[in-house]
């Protein structure tokens, strides 16, 4: 049901039945490393590109969620995923191996949140009994394809981000046993006129405000509501700027409930620059890291809101700033 200007409240609240998160080598150093299911100790996976690596990413995430569900491929009616490289490659051919009814979407590193968001309207509307959702990036594939290859070495300023190799994925059900998701809010693209790829934390933060602003407009939440408040990759930079916003806008949450993704997962490492981002950011934390806590009961309401830059290489090399956007989930134990 629509509440307000943006935002879906699901009224049958679906369940996230089961959840995984692969991660790569950096990631398997990382303080959320038992929070994996499975980490690679190889970059490449085995493979021959860090194009298909990634594929693999996607497949062994979307493999390990299903199996964690207690069910098979062929109950999945639907699969909704995403990744950061050109026409949605990885998504599109782990799609073709997986087999299941495939819509691909792109929201940079929003997708994680855009695809769980469309997971769960798609079974609260009761157009299918159980819909996978799966984001993922890859290190190599992306510094190729926006900024240069790993191997030119390119010295990086100190607001840039190291994008996280791994996949995250979700079972969304209409019943069973797990956290529910509650409501979707669904973003505003917004652009604040920065152009600087490498400052993706400061071009994100007033997307992730404007999504927060409208999530507690709609639903009229007191600002305490949340045990805990995530957003997707702003890292250090944009989730100092978001600090200071907040308040700014008149949006008390208590900071001390306000985390971020980019920041957990790698803590204080220096070699990523100021936190980790990509699709896989969001998605591995989420999907492995933060429902872990929420199944132990460390948490029992989550707001989780993926902010994405919907750049391109195209675009960057024609000048122009970067449209962000940010889509918020809300996720409760019963």
């Amino acid at each position: 049901m629509l509440t307000g200007h943006q935002t879906w409240v699901f009224a049958n609240k679906p369940v996230i039945v089961g959840s995984s998160a692969i991660g790569g080598p950096f990631e398997a150093k990382g303080p959320l490393a038992d929070d994996f299911d499975t980490t690679h100790g190889d970059l490449m996976l085995g493979q021959d590109s860090w194009e298909k690596a990634e594929k693999v990413l996607f497949e062994e995430a979307s493999d390990k969620a299903i199996e964690k569900a207690g069910l098979t491929k062929e109950k999945i009616r639907f699969l909704i995923g995403g990744d950061l490289l050109n026409q949605l490659i990885s998504a599109s051919f782990a799609a073709r191996t997986l087999a299941i009814p495939y819509l691909g979407v792109f929201g940079a590193c929003s997708t994680a949140m855009e695809s769980l968001a469309l997971a769960a309207q798609l079974v609260d509307s009761q157009a299918a009994d159980y819909v996978l959702a799966v984001t993922g990036s890859h290190n190599g594939a992306a510094e190729k394809q926006y900024r240069y290859p790993t191997e030119y070495g390119s010295q990086k300023p100190p607001t840039a981000q190291w994008t996280v190799t791994g996949a995250g994925a979700a079972v969304v059900a209409r019943e069973g046993s797990g956290p529910r998701i509650t409501s979707a809010t669904i973003g505003r693209v917004v652009d604040m006129g920065l152009s600087d790829p490498f400052n993706m934390g400061a071009a994100m933060a007033p997307a992730a405000l404007s999504t927060i602003e409208a999530h507690f407009r709609d639903r009229q939440l007191d600002f305490y509501h949340y045990d805990l408040i995530v957003t997707g990759d702003l890292a250090r930079v944009g989730h100092a700027i978001l600090s200071e916003l907040l308040p700014k806008h008149n949006i008390k949450i208590p900071l001390e409930r306000y985390v971020d993704c980019g920041m957990l997962i790698y803590g204080d490492n220096p070699a990523v620059w100021a936190g980790g981002s990509g699709c896989g950011c969001c998605a591995t934390v989420t999907y492995g890291h933060l429902l872990n806590r929420m199944r132990e009961g460390k948490w029992h309401r989550m707001l989780v809101v993926a902010t994405g830059a919907l750049l391109s290489p195209m675009s960057y090399q024609q000048g122009e700033s970067i449209p962000c956007i940010a889509h918020a989930v809300s996720i409760e134990n019963e």
